[in-house]
């Protein structure tokens, strides 16, 4: 049998929440991507994604989700992006896809930005983000706590659109 490597990128529905928590849940298992650590209540970030599923964009393959992006639409025109990919899709156009789409999605509702943030050692992130032009803004010093006690900066990210 031959692996999965065709997705779908489309519009998340209010039925994907509980997928979304999962693969959020899963992100945080690894520790060093998201800002968010494990343990993460799946019941709780279900009803989460749920409440803001408008702004989430998915990849899928064979039915389940490998891949999400969220956009937050500030009242200033500005959208704070976040993105999540399952450990075994990254490399494979998932977060390319995703971008692509949440880019459109975002000229089309009149955005002028997109922002974002990204540990400084998640070099794929950084090298994706800035292929689809995103410049460094800035950095947030020693910002986020993690378990371990350890501080960590987080880079700012950002595109005009």
């Amino acid at each position: 049998m031959r692996a999965v490597t065709a997705f779908e990128v489309r519009l998340a529905r209010p039925e994907d929440a509980r997928g979304l928590a999962e693969l959020f849940a899963a992100v945080a298992e690894e520790r060093d991507g998201i800002a968010t650590e494990p343990p993460v209540d799946v019941a709780a970030r279900t009803k989460q994604f749920a409440a803001s599923i408008d702004g989430t964009i998915l990849a899928v393959a064979a039915g389940d989700l490998v891949g999400s992006l969220h956009v937050d639409e500030s009242r200033f025109g500005v959208g704070d992006l976040g993105m999540a990919v399952a450990r075994p899709w990254r490399g494979r156009g998932v977060g390319s896809a995703l971008l692509t789409a949440a880019i459109e999605r975002a000229r089309s509702e009149g955005l002028h930005k997109l922002s974002l943030e990204v540990f400084p050692h998640n070099e794929a992130a950084i090298a994706l983000y800035r292929k689809f032009g995103f410049i460094e803004e800035g950095r947030r010093v020693k910002h986020y706590r993690r378990a371990s006690g350890e501080l960590w900066d987080s880079i700012v990210m950002g595109l005009l659109l």
